[in-house]
């Protein structure tokens, strides 16, 4: 079980929804917080509604170089939590080119670049907790989700090839799997939404998943069932059913 008190982390992604809900629970618990995302109002707001310590660090994760500043700005932390997502609904009939490349350079290129910028000191240091955010959506493809379940397919594979290389060292990989939140995000779809959770019933996932260790956890658990089985479905079957 990880000791929260007096650790400091980087969440990047954190001005609402998901990432706002999962620093108030990590802030209840004693973590000193930088709170990251393009907003820095939104980040205000979220700072001054904590009960612990945090600081803001507005950024875009699409830019390196302000990425690099950010965290020498900053300076040491325990770990980095990688929540920065953006989302439009539409596939191969209705493809949006400008939406869609925005979803490839925030969802997977930024996880890519904050991965690119904290990596290097954890490895050298032998000590750091990486967390990062993938979906159920990424295990395999689904209709009108080319955009979006790539990126996080992406950013899926990019934590277990990081878990693969870093686990039997101090550096720890953490992979989130989320199904549908209420938030922003999800208010454009116009489907129903199995299993819909709040952000604060997939935060306290995330926090117990985070505090007892172990590599991956894709929640709802019923839901994530499905997708995790998909996997081993002949195509002929799969695609019978998802399209």
């Amino acid at each position: 079980m990880r000791e929260w008190q007096g650790k400091r982390y980087w969440l990047v992604g954190a001005s609402e929804g998901l990432g706002a809900a999962l620093a108030h629970k990590l802030s209840t618990v004693g973590v000193d917080l930088v709170l990251s995302a393009r907003g820095e109002e939104g980040l205000r707001k979220l700072a001054h509604s904590l009960p612990g310590k945090a600081e803001i660090a507005p950024v875009d994760v699409t830019d390196h170089a302000a990425l690099a500043r950010v965290a020498e700005d900053i300076g040491p932390v325990d770990g980095v939590i990688q929540m920065a997502g953006v989302y439009w609904p539409f596939g191969a009939k209705r493809w949006d080119a400008e939406q869609a490349n925005t979803m490839a350079r925030v969802n997977f290129g930024g996880a890519m670049a904050l991965v690119g910028t904290v990596l290097p000191e954890f490895v050298r240091r032998d000590r750091g907790h990486l967390v990062m955010t993938g979906s159920l959506s990424g295990f395999r493809g689904l209709p009108d989700s080319a955009p979006y379940s790539s990126s996080k397919a992406g950013v899926m594979v990019l934590a277990e090839s990081l878990y693969a290389d870093l686990r039997k060292t101090g550096v720890e990989v953490q992979l989130l799997n989320p199904g549908f939140i209420k938030t922003r995000l999800t208010d454009k779809n116009d489907f129903k939404m199995p299993f819909l959770m709040e952000p604060e019933e997939a935060a306290q996932q995330c926090f117990e998943h985070m505090t007892a260790g172990g590599f991956k956890r894709s929640f709802p658990f019923g839901f994530s069932l499905f997708f995790r089985l998909s996997q081993f479905l002949p195509d002929w079957l799969y695609y019978r059913i998802v399209s």
